[in-house]
């Protein structure tokens, strides 16, 4: 899942700390109707993995209460979302860039993500951890709070398998993505992908995330 919806930015556009931001209203909902389908399927974890963030620990919280379901969260931190820079560095002409970049189609390892961390970086600690996690045999079912862009990244690994950025993949909040892995390194099935409980056809979605988020912080500058 790519946790549920938060607010980065305030009404002037002034920017929250993004490591400490909690789901809003629409997030607990959607993390809530995430639970509920969980439950109507009936869809039992053997265990839940966050990044440690706020947003994704609060998000498989309330999945696990609403799928009635007893189990407390792992923290895997190497699992933490692509991490900008300082927006007020990046010069005003190159801030839809920085936004969106990392998010457009085949994307370069070497593209930054708001002038931070680079792709190429993320995947270096993303895929050695789900190396390791599919190579454990103590579960079959598992749950992964995580992130838009490390969402991608995952998917991107499962599609191509190869050290591939795939940025066109939209990833909602509150969206649920189900793959299926055999022991074969590429044995990856994507079975779907950004189903969004609350509005699973998201008749309204006609932008992106991170272009959504542009428009916001560029009111503040």
């Amino acid at each position: 899942m790519r946790h549920g919806s938060v607010t980065y930015f305030d009404d002037s556009g002034k920017p929250y700390l993004p490591e400490s931001v909690a789901l809003n209203e629409t997030g607990q909902a959607q993390a809530d109707a995430a639970g509920h389908a969980f439950f109507d399927a009936g869809v039992r974890f053997d265990r839940v993995i966050v990044s440690g963030l706020p947003r994704t620990v609060e998000t498989a919280q309330r999945v696990l209460a609403a799928s009635q379901q007893d189990l407390v969260p792992e923290v895997w931190s190497e699992l933490h979302e692509i991490r900008g820079g300082r927006l007020s560095t990046i010069p005003t002409d190159e801030l839809r860039r920085a936004f969106t970049g990392a998010f457009e189609g085949v994307v370069d390892e070497d593209q930054r993500f708001l002038g931070g961390e680079s792709v190429g970086e993320m995947m270096e600690r993303v895929h050695p951890a789900i190396d390791r996690l599919r190579a454990r045999d103590d579960w079959d079912t598992i749950l992964l709070v995580l992130h838009g862009g490390v969402n991608c990244a995952i998917l991107s690994l499962a599609l191509t398998g190869q050290r591939r950025f795939l940025g066109g993949l939209s990833q909602a909040a509150g969206c649920i993505n189900a793959l299926d892995v055999g022991e074969d390194r590429r044995d990856w099935v994507v079975r779907f992908v950004n189903y969004v409980p609350p509005g699973p056809l998201q008749p309204g979605a006609r932008t992106t995330t991170m272009e959504q988020l542009f428009e916001q912080y560029r009111k503040g500058r």
